[in-house]
């Protein structure tokens, strides 16, 4: 990965170009914060290490102009400074900056300081990763434009809530709530395993034409089983899968593809299947017109403890007026289009 240096003296760059190259980064250099924006205009670099103290652009500004830039990546910036203290530590995050190493620096700090940087930064590849293959899968299905984008913020705002209630205080924490915001796009992934005569059919399914399509659960969840197989510690995988194979099941147990019932179906799933069904009662469908808000909610808790996780049901009716917020604001953002 390259890493920038930014600093105005030249014994220091050096030295820091050296700490860089000895722990595996490609350095690049700039005198000043102005050169250094240029560098990153150019997507030469998602790393950088500046100097705080420096002529024409201090570190801090530097950090307050990249964050204003449309770089179209997040660039993970290091301040390098010999100021001490919390003001100055509060200065500098509030100006931009990811984390600090002192100066004179130690090689082996700026080396785990770098590879942490590193690891933030193939997070976000992971999750853009993630949601390209998701609307790849979407692609296929031209009447579902938007759904992975609403349907990921309704899964947050419901496990939002249910994160305040004492029942779920152990199991729905901040990272169960990225997962699943990060995880649900691929709730349809097995859709493109399904032949375009079903898929694509202008109307409703017959009985063999549904038995097919449902098997996008089965298929979904295989392709992610595989990858899980392969890198067992990916835990997000754990979750796709499991989204990808139970959002169609009930509460009742009468659902598919396995019949699971209550608490055997993935909480994440039981989640996930209120902010599906609301986005597809809400969207206009060839074989349907888009329902209004208040009748796609009679239709939720009208499921509640049959079709739905009643608890589920309450984060809904808590968080409704959101829902109704969301799909406005995307609805909008559509005919603006």
């Amino acid at each position: 990965m390259q890493a920038l240096v930014v600093d105005d003296d030249f014994v220091t760059r050096e030295l820091l170009r050296n700490a860089m190259e000895a722990s595996g980064f490609e350095a690049l250099l700039a005198e000043n914060g102005r050169q250094a924006l240029e560098i990153l205009r150019a997507g030469q670099a998602r790393l950088v290490v500046t100097d705080w103290e420096m002529p024409e652009m201090d570190g801090l500004t530097l950090c307050q102009a990249i964050r204003a830039e449309e770089l179209g990546r997040y660039v993970y910036v290091i301040l390098l400074t010999c100021r001490e203290g919390t003001s100055n530590v509060v200065e500098g995050l509030a100006a931009g900056a990811d984390d600090f190493v002192s100066k004179p620096f130690e090689p082996s700090e700026l080396s785990m300081r770098l590879r942490a940087g590193a690891r933030v930064l193939s997070l976000e590849t992971r999750d853009l990763a993630i949601f390209a293959l998701a609307k790849l899968a979407e692609s296929r299905d031209p009447e579902t434009g938007g759904h992975l984008e609403r349907v990921r913020m309704y899964s947050r705002e419901l496990a939002g809530h249910l994160a305040g209630q004492a029942k779920f205080a152990e199991r729905v924490d901040a990272g169960f709530i990225r997962l699943l915001y990060l995880t649900s796009p691929l709730h349809d992934v097995g859709k493109v395993g399904i032949p375009d005569h079903v898929l694509l059919k202008p109307g409703r399914l017959d009985d063999h034409e549904f038995e097919i399509m449902k098997t996008h659960t089965t298929q979904g969840a295989a392709t992610l089983e595989s990858a899980l197989e392969q890198y067992p510690e990916a835990v997000f995988l754990r979750m796709a899968r499991d989204i990808a194979l139970s959002h169609h099941e009930r509460y009742d147990g009468n659902g598919y593809p396995e019949g699971r019932a209550g608490e055997d179906i993935p909480l994440c799933a039981r989640v996930f299947a209120v902010a599906d069904v609301y986005d597809a009662l809400v969207s206009k469908r060839v074989y349907k017109d888009a329902f209004t808000h208040d009748i796609a909610k009679g239709i939720i808790l009208e499921g509640s403890g049959t079709q739905f996780d009643a608890d589920v049901v309450e984060a809904f009716k808590a968080r409704e007026a959101v829902f109704a917020a969301i799909r406005a604001q995307h609805r909008e953002t559509a005919q603006a289009a």
